[in-house]
């Protein structure tokens, strides 16, 4: 171990300079930040996107994009919030925390780590240049939702098509190799003493999620590449012309897509799970139930994946065992909610930026799970499935939930990665605008979808005006209100103004993330705290 050490304080002895630190970078906090960063820029694209797609639907009529191009729109959108905003900044978080919390000086496999990262921009760029050529009249970007179902994408897709394809075979490429880190990393580098059940909770949600991201990623590349033979090689997968079947795609689409949407929450629910101990002044109530909860809703993930179909005609012994299966899900999730009340119940509690994020998790991730416990009522989805009430119900569980653990996160682990603290009075006002215009942006959805409109429609009757402008209005509060976190983090990055953060930078917090012995030098943006 100690050779391992002195090499490691080699390695940052002659560690190169300028853009060299960032494009060869082999330690994990570098590697880190690029995520963060990476997923910063992405949050603003897919988030202009998404004020495009609320602009046009301020009033029925087309007022700025044609069908086409809002087509195109929702598509981006999707991808690049789920594979370029949320995956790659709990990655992020994973490549910071995981090593630290355990006692790591690095992860495993540093050069791996370097080219997981580097491969997300190439992806990206294929994306984005897509979109770029459409918008200059240069053919057409994807246009076929970002569940891209054949034969939309198949046989009616765009040439750009083979472009996303191979996009995601790159981010598959990339979730992989960052998943097989944290699993070599987690299993083989703890401190001595360290066993599992004594690993923090943020280690174990990631430890679990890596492993669902090896089981699933591999099918998504399945899905993708079938596409390529149908559309470039002349098979017939997802074409019932050549005996093959739509409906094929779908299955195998979600038996990705649903373990997918546990991965874009699990590492949230590990950040909620550090954070609420830290301001309650208390352990986690119910710590090994948690590690059980967080198990038991990874494997159920992927028997569920059919409650995405239940319109498309299957046998009612079938629909009843996914309806089952998918209420069952809410037992782990609901134990988890129970374990955070009580952790809270009592305690000597704080309501810094962190924990006001982690208690609006709470509530209104809950409010998503509440609506997904309706959708999973095979008779009321019929009526929901395709409205406005689908897409409330996974923005509460992707922006309340994911986004807003990630945003607590970084207000949490900000005076620790930087030595300085974050100015409070702006993460308050980044808090409270962000949630009330969150909740203005996706409440009014549930009535637009019980009242029946159909989502990714750019115009729409007269009668789902009001509710729409209202939904609006939130999102271009929501959108800017993200500017505040983005001066927030710059401000403290440089410091000039900023206090130093101390030691224990929550004064009198007992979270165990903060007494963890760290055996490698911390080198940061600037002179950082001391890890005792």
């Amino acid at each position: 171990m100690s050779a391992v050490i002195e090499e490691h304080h080699d390695d940052h002895d002659h560690k190169p300079t300028g853009i060299g630190r960032w494009l060869f970078s082999t330690n994990h906090k570098d590697i880190g930040t690029m995520y963060l960063c990476f997923s910063f820029l992405m949050l603003f694209i897919g988030g202009t996107l998404a004020l495009v797609i609320r602009a046009e639907l301020f009033q029925p009529g087309l007022q700025f994009i044609d069908p086409e191009l809002f087509n195109q729109m929702t598509t981006l959108h999707g991808l690049i919030m789920v594979f370029g905003v949320i995956m790659p900044a709990f990655v992020g978080l994973a490549n910071w925390m995981v090593p630290l919390m355990i006692g790591a000086p690095d992860m495993a496999l540093p050069r791996m780590n370097n080219w997981s990262f580097w491969l997300l921009p190439g992806a990206f760029g294929l994306l984005i240049a897509s979109l770029i050529m459409s918008l200059m009249g240069m053919g057409s970007a994807p246009n076929f939702g970002w569940t891209f179902y054949a034969p939309l994408s198949t046989t009616y897709g765009p040439d750009s098509t083979d472009f996303f394809i191979f996009s995601v075979h790159m981010m598959g490429i990339s979730s992989i190799m960052g998943a097989i880190n944290i699993i070599a990393t987690i299993i083989n580098m703890r401190a001595p003493g360290m066993t599992y059940m004594k690993m923090p909770i943020f280690v174990w949600t990631w430890f679990i999620t890596a492993y669902l991201l090896i089981a699933v990623m591999p099918v998504l590349a399945g899905a993708v590449t079938m596409m390529l033979t149908d559309r470039n090689f002349g098979t017939s997968f997802f074409s019932a012309a050549g005996g093959g079947d739509p409906v094929l795609f779908q299955h195998v689409f979600w038996f990705f897509g649903h373990p997918e949407v546990y991965i874009m929450i699990l590492p949230s629910f590990g950040i909620i799970s550090q954070i609420v101990p830290t301001f309650s002044r208390k352990k986690i109530f119910g710590y090994s139930s948690m590690v059980y909860a967080t198990s038991s809703i990874a494997f159920l993930s992927f028997i569920v994946w059919a409650h995405h179909m239940f319109t498309t005609g299957m046998p009612v012994a079938t629909e009843l065992f996914f309806m089952y299966a998918t209420m069952l899900i809410a037992v782990p999730t609901g134990v988890k909610v129970f374990n955070w009340v009580s952790t809270m119940w009592k305690g000597s509690l704080t309501f810094e930026t962190p924990m006001l994020f982690a208690i609006a998790f709470i509530f209104l991730f809950t409010i998503g799970g509440f609506t997904g416990l309706m959708l999973a009522i095979v008779p009321a989805d019929f009526q929901y499935h395709d409205t406005y009430f689908v897409v409330a119900h996974f923005h509460y569980v992707l922006v309340s939930g994911a986004l807003f653990g990630i945003f607590a996160a970084v207000y949490f682990w900000l005076p620790k990665w930087t030595g300085n603290m974050y100015d409070e009075g702006l993460g308050k006002w980044h808090f409270w605008l962000s949630t009330i215009s969150m909740n203005i942006l996706f409440f009014p959805m549930h009535f637009l979808g019980l009242a029946g409109m159909p989502r990714r429609i750019p115009d729409y009757n007269l009668q789902f005006a009001e509710f729409n402008q209202i939904a609006s209005i939130g999102a271009f509060i929501f959108g800017f209100s993200q500017l505040i976190l983005l001066y927030n983090v710059i401000k403290t990055i440089r410091g000039k103004s900023s206090e130093k953060a101390t030691d224990q930078v929550w004064e009198g917090a007992e979270g165990l993330e903060w007494t963890l012995p760290s055996p490698a030098p911390f080198h940061s943006f600037t002179t950082p705290p001391t890890v005792k």
